[in-house]
């Protein structure tokens, strides 16, 4: 191997380690906050915190309406005196059907988000 091409190959080498420079800021209020938006990922965790209240509910409705009230007819005693559970599928259904919906109108809004550029 010459010297040229040792050269040569050192300086590919160079232009693979020099860090690439840093993107130009967007320009405009505008471009500046979606760009805020796309790089912290606010979006993924608005998302994620919206649905977990909700999932949340569902498992609160759950063990209010069926877990604990089959815990208090095995042990009596459980739960305290002046608390009523009965055995109820409403409750479930109830936040299983508002989770349905606000799962629903959060696609909607991830959807509209990226279609203008907010990942």
């Amino acid at each position: 191997m010459s010297n040229d091409e040792m050269l040569e190959e050192l300086r590919e080498i160079r232009k693979l380690l020099t860090p690439a420079p840093a993107p130009t800021p967007p320009k405009g209020l505008v471009n500046e906050f979606i760009d805020f938006i796309s790089q912290y990922k606010v979006l993924g965790l608005a998302v994620a915190f919206i649905l977990g209240i909700y999932i949340g509910a569902i498992i609160q409705a759950l063990v209010n309406s069926l877990i604990m009230p089959l815990i208090q007819f095995v042990l009596p005693g459980i739960g305290g005196t002046d608390v009523n559970y009965e055995l109820a599928a409403g409750p479930i259904i109830n936040s299983l059907i508002t989770f349905i919906i606000v799962a629903f109108v959060v696609f909607l809004i991830v959807k509209i988000a990226t279609r203008i550029g907010i990942k």
